[in-house]
């Protein structure tokens, strides 16, 4: 499979709020690196960040994606509600490495946009 379509495949079980679904296809030593925010490193990171962040699956846009070697960049528009149930829509750009068919590392560009 090539890694483009394993990245559309692991983000289909987030938005089913099937959060292990997406880590199978995770490196146990991950990091995701939210540029100007925070960095996750490992799953164990990863799953508390994504069961805090996405007590409601979030709903992707993904209106470009680009694969090159072991690396998948994914352009698009994400939409989360917050702990109170508001709606927060973003704007993305994704940078995702790949290593053994798997995501290892994850250059989040994310800014919050209001409505779209």
């Amino acid at each position: 499979m090539e890694n483009k379509q394993i990245l559309l495949k692991a983000n289909a079980f987030v938005t089913q709020g099937d959060n292990e679904g997406f880590l199978s296809f995770c490196t146990d030593d991950v990091e995701w690196d939210f540029i100007g925010d925070r960095k996750l490193t490992g799953k164990d990171a990863v799953r508390k960040y994504m069961d805090e962040a996405y007590a409601e699956p979030p709903k992707f846009d993904v209106e470009e994606i680009i694969e090159g070697g072991d690396f998948v960049t994914a352009i698009g528009k994400i939409s989360m509600k917050d702990v109170n149930s508001n709606v927060h829509n973003y704007a993305y750009c994704d940078v995702w490495r790949f290593r053994d068919g798997k995501m290892a590392g994850l250059k989040a560009f994310v800014i919050e946009t209001g409505t779209y």
